[in-house]
């Protein structure tokens, strides 16, 4: 019988820099400029690829809000 319920070891599929450009709407060498600036969201390098927690995208989402009325 399979285990239905989560543990923290469940993953999504990691994003390729095609999908995570896709998903933020920026072009993939923005991406590549980010990384080599270290500003962007955290990359993984597996291999000769490079890829994204879907987790860490979404906390560097979350951190790039800004206050206007400030």
């Amino acid at each position: 019988m399979p285990n239905t319920q989560k543990t923290p070891d469940d993953r999504r599929p990691l994003a390729t820099p095609a999908e995570l450009s896709a998903y933020l709407g920026v072009p993939v060498a923005t991406l590549y400029q980010w990384r080599h600036r270290g500003i962007g969201p955290k990359v993984h390098k597996l291999g000769r690829h490079l890829r994204y927690r879907w987790t860490e995208i979404e906390a560097w989402v979350d951190q790039q809000s800004v206050d206007l009325a400030a």
